[in-house]
């Protein structure tokens, strides 16, 4: 039986959840979503909350239960908050700038790197050192946000690069010279 999975989801006074046969349709004031439900799973509106149900009871449908339970949770919560992830960077001459659809990095490289900006993300600029990146679609934010700290992820030497705010750097010491 999946722990996670037997949880109920809440659903907020300003989302509005439609089931459509093994799909899941999601509206509210941040976007809209849809999520269509693993065969193994079977979902149910009681009042303001959904209830998944094992409907296999294997070990396939345990997993499904869960992992459905927690995707759609994330799906009700994007919809009514949104999710946000916040990073810095760290360096002499390291700057961000938005302008229109992409972002402009300034890296220490030769070239600056121009990132597209996917469809329903939100990247703002503080201080040209404090990037914001928002949006609905929580596995979408967390990759816009790997893919900018791997365009010059933190190195252990001087702390140089794109990080989370809050990440911890593990620094080393560098080489010292040999005295006869």
């Amino acid at each position: 039986m999946s722990r996670i999975g037997n949880l109920p989801i809440e659903i907020p006074a300003a989302v509005k959840v439609a089931i459509e046969g093994a799909t899941v349709k999601i509206e509210g004031p941040k976007g809209k979503s849809s999520f269509t439900l693993p065969p193994e799973v079977a979902i149910k509106q009681e009042e303001s909350k959904l209830v998944l149900t094992n409907e296999a009871g294997n070990r396939r449908g345990k997993a499904m239960h869960g992992l459905s339970r927690s995707l759609l949770f994330n799906n009700v919560k994007g919809v009514s908050e949104g999710f946000v992830k916040k990073m810095e960077i760290h360096g002499v001459g390291f700057r961000a700038a938005v302008q229109g659809d992409k972002l402009n990095l300034n890296l220490g490289y030769s070239h600056p790197i121009n990132y597209p900006v996917p469809e329903g993300i939100k990247i703002t600029v503080e201080e040209q050192t404090k990037l914001t990146i928002e949006g609905s679609d929580k596995q979408l934010v967390g990759a816009v946000a790997a893919d900018i700290r791997s365009f010059y992820p933190p190195e252990p030497y001087k702390g140089k690069g794109v990080r989370f705010v809050g990440e911890q750097i593990r620094r080393k010491e560098g080489k010292t010279a040999q005295g006869k």
